[in-house]
C-alpha cells in the first residue's frame, strides 16, 4: 500500500510539472513581441526621413528590409536616408537591390545621379540626370548644378537654380542648393539670403540649418554660429557634416573637450571618419603630443591628404620633428593651393632656410616683404636670406624694416611687382574671374595709381556686391589713398559680409585713423566676443591695455598669448616689460625688456619698455641711458619723451 500510494504522489507529481511548463510555454508565446511589421517600420522611416532624422530614417528602413528583405520600396527609401547622409557608395547598393526586387529602374535616375554626384562621378550624375523622368525633373536639375558646380561651372549652376526657384520659390532643397554654390563662389551675401530662405523654408533641415549655421560663423562668428548646428544635431544626432563643423567651430572658439566630444560622435556617425580624425590630430597637436597627431592623420588614408588644413598640420609636425625636407614639401604645396596665405609663405621660407635653399626662400618670401605690413619675423628671416646669398645692402634693408616694425600692424593686400599691362591682359582673358582684376588693382595701388585702382575696385564691388573680397579690395585702396572714413565704411560693409581676421585688423586700423577710437574697440570687443582664441585680437587688446594703463588686465590678457606662442614675439614682450613696471613689479619687467631689447636691440620700443622696466626695478643709471637712446631713435615719439622727462 506505501509503495502504491508512492508511486501515485509521483504521477500527480508529474502531472503538476508538466501542467507548468504547458502554462509556461503559453504564458511565453504571449509575451513574445510581435513579428516587426514591416510596412510599420517602413512608415515611420519616411516620417522620420522627412523630419529630418536621417539616421533614424535609415536604421528604421534597415529593420524593414529585415523583415521584408525582397521588399523594393524599402531598399528604395533605405538608398534614400543613405544619399541624405552622403553615403553614395551604399546609396548606390541600395538602388540596385532595389532593382532587382522589381521596382522599375526607369523610377530611380535622380537617385542613382545622387549617388553618382556623391562619389566623383561627376559626367555619370549629369548622364543619370538628363534621362530622369519629368515627375523628379527638379531633383535631376538640383543635381546636375551641383555636378556642374563642381566641374568649376559655377555660372551654369547658378542659373539652373535661379531658374528652378523661379518656378518653384519654395524648394527649400535647390535654397539650400543654391547658398551651398554661392558660399563656395565666395557670395557671402547672396550665400546669406539663400541660407536664410532655406532654414525658413525647412527648418527640420539639417542641411540647411549647416548651410545658415557656416554662413553665421562666417558673417558674424564662432559663437553665434554654433546654436545653428546644435539646432541641425537636434533633429539628427549622428548628421556627420553637422558635427564636422560643430567640432570645428567648438575648437577654434577653445572649447577643446567638446570639440572632442563631437567627433567621436562623427565617428560613431560615419566610422574612419576624415574630417574626424584631422580633427582630433589638430587637438592632439595643440597638446604637443606629437606622435598622435602623426598616428591620426595617417589613419585618414590620404582623403583629405591635399586640403589647407591638413598640409598646414602636416608639415608643422615635420617641422617639430626636425624633418625640414617633408615641412617643406607639405608647405610648397599649400602655398601653390593658397598664394596669398602668409602664414604659410612665412613658415615654407622659414623650412627652406633651415635646408639652405636661400633663394627659394627669398622667392617665397618675397611677395611678404613687398607688403607694407609685413611682420618683423619674415622681415628678419628676408634679411638672413639676404645675408646667407651675400647681399648684405638688402640684408640690412630688410633688418631696419624689422626693427621699424610696430607691435600691432593692419592686415593687408600682396603688393606686386608684375607689369600692370600684363595683369590687364590676364585679366582681359578672363573677365569672369575677380582673381585677375584684383591682381590689377594691386599693381595699380602699388604703381600710385590709387585713383585707378579706386576705380576699378568700385567696379568689382558693383558686379559682386555679396563678395567680401571685393569690399576688401576697396577699401585697400581707399587706405591707399589715405581716405580713412570711406575705407572704415567699406570695411564694415566687408565686416558684415564676413567678420574674419584680416577684415578686423583693416576695420579697427581704418577706424583708429578716422578718430573713431570708441568704435574701434567696439569692434574689437565684438570680434573677440566671437573669436575669444584669436591670437591677433588678444593681441591688439594687451596693446591697447597696456596704452590705457590697465596694467594688470594687459598682465593677464598679454601672458596667455605669450603661454600660446612662447618668447618669440617682439611686441608682445616689451608690452608686458611696460605691463609689469606700470604694475610695480619691477623685477619680472626687466626680464621682459632684457629679452625684448636682446631681439631688437636698434628698436625704439625695446629700448624704451627696457628702459622704463629698469626703473621700476630701482636701476635708474640704466634706465637713463635706455631712454635717452630710444628718444635718439624715435626723437618724435612723445611716449618716449615722457619716459625721460619722469626720469629726470
Amino acid at each position: 500500500m506505501p509503495a502504491a500510494l508512492s508511486r501515485e504522489r509521483v504521477r500527480l507529481l508529474a502531472i503538476c510539472v508538466l501542467c507548468m511548463v504547458i502554462v509556461g510555454i503559453g504564458v511565453a508565446l504571449a509575451m513574445r513581441p510581435p513579428r516587426p511589421d514591416a510596412r510599420h517600420l517602413l512608415a515611420v522611416s519616411l516620417t522620420t526621413l522627412n523630419d529630418g532624422n536621417y539616421s533614424a530614417a535609415r536604421s528604421n528602413a534597415q529593420a524593414a528590409i529585415n523583415a521584408e528583405p525582397k521588399w523594393a520600396t524599402a531598399h528604395a527609401v533605405l538608398a534614400r536616408a543613405y544619399l541624405e547622409l552622403g553615403d553614395g557608395v551604399a546609396a548606390e547598393g541600395e538602388l540596385a537591390r532595389a532593382v532587382d526586387a522589381g521596382l522599375p529602374a526607369a523610377r530611380l535616375h535622380q537617385l542613382k545621379a545622387h549617388a553618382r554626384l556623391l562619389q566623383g562621378d561627376l559626367d555619370g550624375a549629369i548622364d543619370e540626370a538628363a534621362v530622369t523622368r519629368p515627375r523628379y525633373a527638379d531633383y535631376a536639375e538640383r543635381i546636375h548644378a551641383r555636378a556642374l558646380a563642381s566641374q568649376g561651372d559655377g555660372v551654369g549652376a547658378r542659373a539652373i537654380l535661379q531658374a528652378m526657384l523661379e518656378r518653384s520659390p519654395r524648394d527649400a532643397a535647390a535654397w539650400t542648393d543654391l547658398g551651398r554654390i554661392r558660399l563656395t563662389a565666395g557670395d557671402v551675401g547672396g550665400a546669406s539670403l539663400a541660407a536664410t530662405q532655406a532654414a525658413t523654408l525647412a527648418p527640420r533641415e539639417p542641411a540647411a540649418l549647416t548651410l545658415q549655421g557656416e554662413v553665421i560663423r562666417s558673417r558674424y562668428g564662432l559663437i553665434a554660429a554654433l546654436p545653428w548646428f546644435e539646432a541641425a544635431l537636434r533633429r539628427d544626432a549622428y548628421y556627420h557634416p553637422a558635427l564636422i563643423e560643430y567640432a570645428a567651430t567648438l575648437g577654434d572658439a577653445g572649447r577643446n573637450a567638446e570639440m572632442l566630444a563631437a567627433t567621436r560622435s562623427a565617428l560613431l556617425a560615419r566610422p574612419g571618419s576624415p574630417q574626424a580624425l584631422y580633427l582630433q590630430a589638430v587637438l592632439a597637436a595643440r597638446a604637443g603630443r606629437t606622435d598622435l597627431a602623426r598616428s591620426l592623420l595617417r589613419r585618414t588614408g590620404g582623403g583629405i591628404g591635399g586640403l589647407p588644413g591638413t598640409l598646414l598640420l602636416s608639415g608643422s609636425l615635420d617641422y617639430t620633428q626636425g624633418k625640414f625636407e617633408q615641412a617643406a614639401t607639405a608647405w610648397r604645396q599649400l602655398v601653390a593651393v593658397q598664394p596669398m596665405n602668409v602664414a604659410a609663405r612665412r613658415l615654407l621660407g622659414a623650412a627652406l632656410l633651415r635646408l639652405g635653399d636661400r633663394r627659394g626662400a627669398l622667392d617665397t618670401l618675397r611677395p611678404i616683404g613687398l607688403r607694407p605690413d609685413a611682420d618683423s619675423y619674415s622681415l628678419t628671416l628676408i634679411a638672413r636670406a639676404f645675408e646667407a646669398v651675400g647681399d648684405q645692402t638688402m640684408a640690412a634693408q630688410f633688418l631696419d624694416r624689422a626693427v621699424a616694425a610696430g607691435p600691432v600692424v593692419p592686415a593687408s593686400v600682396f603688393a606686386t611687382d608684375d607689369p600692370i599691362a600684363a595683369l590687364m591682359a590676364g585679366a582681359d582673358a578672363s573677365a569672369d574671374d575677380p582673381t585677375y582684376v584684383l591682381g590689377v588693382i594691386r599693381a595699380q595701388v602699388a604703381s600710385g595709381d590709387t585713383a585707378g585702382a579706386i576705380a576699378r575696385a568700385r567696379a568689382l564691388v558693383q558686379a559682386g556686391p555679396g563678395s567680401p573680397a571685393a569690399q576688401l579690395a576697396l577699401g585697400d585702396t581707399l587706405v591707399a589713398a589715405a581716405r580713412y572714413p570711406e575705407a572704415a565704411a567699406t570695411y564694415a560693409r566687408a565686416a558684415d559680409l564676413s567678420f574674419d581676421e584680416p577684415t578686423m585688423l583693416r576695420l579697427v586700423d581704418a577706424l583708429e585713423r578716422s578718430g573713431r577710437t570708441e568704435d574701434a574697440a567696439t569692434a574689437l570687443a565684438l570680434y573677440l566676443s566671437q573669436n575669444p582664441q584669436s591670437l591677433a585680437g588678444l593681441r591688439l587688446l594687451g596693446h591697447w591695455q597696456v596704452q590705457s594703463g590697465a596694467w594688470d588686465a594687459a598682465i593677464e590678457t598679454l601672458e596667455g598669448v605669450r603661454r600660446r606662442i612662447g618668447n618669440r614675439d617682439f611686441g608682445v614682450l616689451t608690452d608686458l616689460a611696460q605691463a609689469y613696471a606700470g604694475s610695480d613689479d619691477g623685477a619680472i619687467a626687466v626680464r621682459y625688456g632684457r629679452a625684448a631689447y636682446a631681439m631688437s636691440p636698434m628698436n625704439a620700443a625695446a629700448a624704451d619698455a627696457y628702459g622704463v622696466a629698469l626703473a621700476a626695478n630701482g636701476n635708474i643709471e640704466g634706465a637713463r641711458q635706455l631712454l635717452v637712446k630710444a628718444s635718439r631713435l624715435a626723437p618724435d615719439d612723445v611716449t618716449i619723451a615722457g619716459h625721460l622727462t619722469a626720469l629726470r
